[in-house]
């Protein structure tokens, strides 16, 4: 099959939403492969270098109005033919390449200590020896940062941070941190209404689990006709935590495969990558903050178990046992109005 090309556009994007009533912008049969490309929402925070005429075309093409009630913007929707509520959908990530060799970090207000730090301050990364031919480099590095002041709170999707080239404070020390490129937000259409596309859930969304990158496999349950499967929110590199708020955000071009997978049931989205499968959990909602960990570990460790019974034949009582010896819980992100958790186990001992 050939590969398919979606262009981020004002036709073919939208913007702080997640709506099964989305209309598809693509068609694509099971087993289809597809470049996307993938815009960050914080473009804006250094325009000069992370913005391109065909970015500054959806700022510029999708109202500010309408970009609400979340803040990423998404290319797709894209139908894949046949799926059918109950489906699995397979994602598989077969590459990413940099839109252009930067990227943003804010501090934001929604950080885990902006209490304790009482302002927003954004840093600006750059790739470290770019590939010419279009590829990752193993590093990127903090060139400068600066306070944000455009607006009381950068609290509105698409904000303009261009700060005077004086108040760009070089970065002190000359450190390097490994790139990670992944896809923050993935999914398909929720059940229900509008939600915002800030919140990840079962539907996938907003996962920010940096293992969404090249060579791993995601699967997601399908709750409506033709999955309404999207992508946003790229990232270089992020922490598990994401603690300040936000990853290296930067625009990437991603191909992917789109096909079903009936055979591997799933209630919420399920990772592969090349040495362990992952299981994803989310707190009730934001009132909980950080006490929701306990609640999204629960969410995570129950879909394990449930994996370990279906896929590797282990009894239930067999499973509980491997779980304490043998998963790794681990902290998604805290930043997202829910909380999100992971459980990974070696492939070694979950196939069969």
């Amino acid at each position: 099959m050939s590969n398919i090309r979606l262009a981020a556009t004002p036709a073919t994007c939208f913007w702080g939403y997640l709506d099964a009533t989305e209309p598809p912008v693509l068609s694509v049969a099971p087993g289809e492969t597809i470049t996307i490309e993938a815009i960050t929402h914080h473009s804006g925070d250094a325009p000069d270098l992370l913005m391109d005429d065909g970015i500054k075309a959806i700022w510029d093409g999708i109202a500010p109005e309408t970009r609400t009630p979340g803040v990423h913007i998404m290319t797709g929707p894209i139908e894949v033919q046949g799926a059918k509520p109950g489906d699995t959908l397979r994602v598989e990530l077969l590459s990413m390449t940099p839109r252009m060799p930067y990227g943003s970090n804010l501090a934001a207000n929604w950080g885990l200590f902006h209490k304790q730090f009482s302002k927003e301050r954004i840093t600006i990364y750059e790739l470290v020896d770019p590939d010419p031919a279009g590829g990752f480099p193993a590093a990127a590095r903090p060139m400068f940062g600066f306070d944000f002041t455009a607006l009381e709170l950068y609290d509105i999707p698409g904000v303009i941070s261009e700060a005077e080239p004086a108040k760009r404070e070089p970065f002190r020390r000359a450190v390097q941190v490994p790139v990670r490129p992944h896809l923050g937000v993935m999914g398909v259409a929720p059940q229900g209404g509008r939600v915002s596309s800030i919140p990840p859930g079962v539907f996938g969304g907003n996962v920010d689990n940096w293992r969404f990158g090249p060579g791993a496999t995601v699967h997601y349950p399908v709750f409506h006709e033709g999955a309404g499967f999207y992508v946003g929110d790229p990232h270089f590199a992020q922490g598990d935590g994401e603690i300040c708020g936000t990853a290296i955000e930067a625009s990437l071009n991603v191909t992917l495969r789109l096909s079903l997978a009936n055979d591997l049931p799933v209630a919420a989205p399920l990772l592969r990558t090349d040495t362990h499968w992952f299981t994803h959990g989310f707190s009730g909602g934001s009132e909980e903050g950080v006490d929701g960990l306990g609640v999204a570990m629960a969410m995570a460790a129950e879909q394990m178990l449930k994996l370990m019974v279906d896929r590797g034949g282990f009894t239930m009582d067999e499973a509980y046992s491997l779980a304490s010896v043998a998963i790794d819980l681990g902290i998604t992100q805290v930043v997202d109005g829910t909380v999100g958790c992971h459980a990974g186990i070696a492939h070694s001992i979950l196939d069969r």
